[in-house]
């Protein structure tokens, strides 16, 4: 408990986050790895790539079957031409009609002659195919209706003997033999793409396994053991001279894991700084609420000296119990609970040059300049709003500025706060280590935690603060808030 009853925050070293060994993700193994799934698209897309090549060659074959069909008929029909009528009989015929594997032979030539050589009872045709057509796609077509058609079927074949144009043969043949030959091309086609696939497969397999598997591995484990560990050293990876996106992501996650260490370091430290600040903050402020009594009774002395002495050292006790309020606040509130409603910009400004009139630190009196038109309306924690510009005004006031001037306007579905002050400007050390805690203090003896707690209020509003401008004419913070649907009212 403190001195005027708060109870003090517990800060302790298991409030630093630590992952729990049941939420520690495992490495996948089996069909679930990266290395089984890429062997199975690899795979897959190979025997892709194999069906396109093999749908327009098994068009192409069945093509060139017809085609040698179509020539073995010609070549018949030149034979019976060259011989004698005494020595064609019918069974001749009937064996070049089984050697061509037809039902019968038609040439028709320019000079209307034509030789036909016929089975006796020529069956009934089912499909005319003129191998004269140049689509692919009607070969394709043509082709899957083959193996579609598990029943035979009697065709039609046209064509031109590829030494004779002017010639026009026909042929008429059952599809069963074609179609079993192109079974058999295909099945070859199969067996040569599962070797292939297989091979392809394998080498791809190996290749990503070594250029991508391996090292995204190596990363994955590095960032499960330090997700479990992360402030052993000695588990971070380290940087690789691979120069592609593999390389990157492995330099970076060495840089961020460098990064996070530091930054768990100091939230440890100021776990420990909160948890040591909890202890003492009771006995500093009674020790303080002492030697304010004391103050009270020096101030009822009548000696000038005492007198001089006794308003600086009630500042003095005053500056301490607000450095030990303000840190213990830091630590406690990183993100300060809201309770928003809408209230008038204007007027809390207003409220906030009232409470810094009379601020003594030493600097000329400074005049607070609100320019806020009065019908311009918030929504936020109109308490922690008011921390927010009574740390500016505090800076600025202690800066030695002479005036500070605070402006506000909708824009952009926002609304955008300017605090501009006349002072010297901030530092260089104050500016390279701005909005960190007990690190970009602007003044010897700061903390520059009232920067820090002003950043974290405006974020849990949803708004940003930022440094516009500083230099020796003086600085200007811009804050963001969201607007909401009320619109800025005329002026009375």
């Amino acid at each position: 408990m403190t001195a005027n009853g708060d109870q003090l925050p517990k800060v302790r070293d298991s409030d630093v986050s630590r992952p729990t060994t049941d939420s520690v993700s495992r490495l996948p193994h089996g069909g679930a790895s990266l290395s089984a799934r890429l062997l199975v698209l690899t795979i897959f897309f190979v025997m892709v790539a194999e069906f396109l090549i093999w749908a327009p060659s098994v068009a192409r074959y069945r093509k060139s079957w017809l085609e040698d069909h179509l020539v073995r008929a010609h070549l018949a029909t030149l034979a019976i031409a060259a011989l004698p009528d005494s020595v064609f009989t019918g069974d001749i015929q009937r064996e070049l009609l089984k050697n061509t594997e037809s039902y019968g032979i038609s040439l028709k030539k320019p000079e209307q002659r034509s030789l036909m050589v016929y089975h006796d009872m020529p069956p009934k045709i089912d499909v005319t195919v003129d191998l004269r057509e140049p689509s692919m796609w009607v070969w394709l077509k043509d082709a899957f209706a083959t193996l579609a058609h598990k029943k035979n079927r009697v065709m039609r074949v046209i064509g031109d003997p590829p030494r004779d144009p002017d010639t026009m043969v026909e042929i008429i043949i059952d599809e069963s033999p074609m179609r079993e030959a192109m079974i058999g091309y295909s099945a070859r086609i199969l067996q040569l793409s599962i070797v292939i696939s297989l091979f392809t497969a394998g080498l791809v397999y190996l290749s990503l396994q070594w250029l991508m598997v391996r090292p995204m591995r190596r990363i994955t484990q590095s960032m499960m053991a330090f997700r479990a560990n992360p402030e052993d050293p000695n588990l971070s990876l380290p940087p690789t001279a691979r120069s592609d996106e593999i390389g990157i992501a492995q330099r970076e996650l060495h840089v961020m894991q460098e990064e996070l260490r530091s930054a768990l370091k100091q939230k440890t430290r100021l776990a420990m700084l909160g948890a040591a600040v909890a202890k003492i903050n009771h006995d500093l402020r009674n020790s303080l609420a002492t030697a304010m009594l004391v103050s009270d009774r020096l101030a009822d002395i009548d000696d000038p000296e005492v007198q001089k002495v006794t308003p600086r050292l009630y500042n003095a006790i005053d500056r301490a119990v607000k450095l030990c309020s303000q840190t213990l606040d830091y630590v406690s509130e990183h993100n300060p609970p809201l309770k928003p409603e809408v209230f008038s910009l204007r007027g809390l400004v207003d409220e906030v040059g009232a409470a810094l009139i009379g601020l003594d630190t030493g600097a000329l009196a400074t005049a607070w300049v609100d320019r806020i038109d009065s019908g311009l309306m918030v929504e936020a924690d109109r308490e922690q709003l008011f921390r927010v510009f009574v740390n500016l005004g505090r800076n600025a006031i202690e800066a030695k500025a002479s005036s500070v001037r605070v402006e506000a306007e909708y824009r952009d579905g926002a609304v955008v706060i300017d605090v501009v002050d006349d002072g010297p400007g901030l530092e260089p050390r104050a500016r390279e280590r701005f909005f960190q805690p007990f690190a970009g203090a602007a003044r010897a003896g700061g903390t520059g935690l009232g920067l820090v707690i002003a950043l974290d209020i405006m974020r849990a509003h949803g708004g940003s603060i930022a440094l516009l401008k500083t230099d020796s004419e003086g600085t200007t913070f811009r804050l963001e808030l969201p607007a909401f649907r009320v619109a800025s009212q005329p002026t009375s």
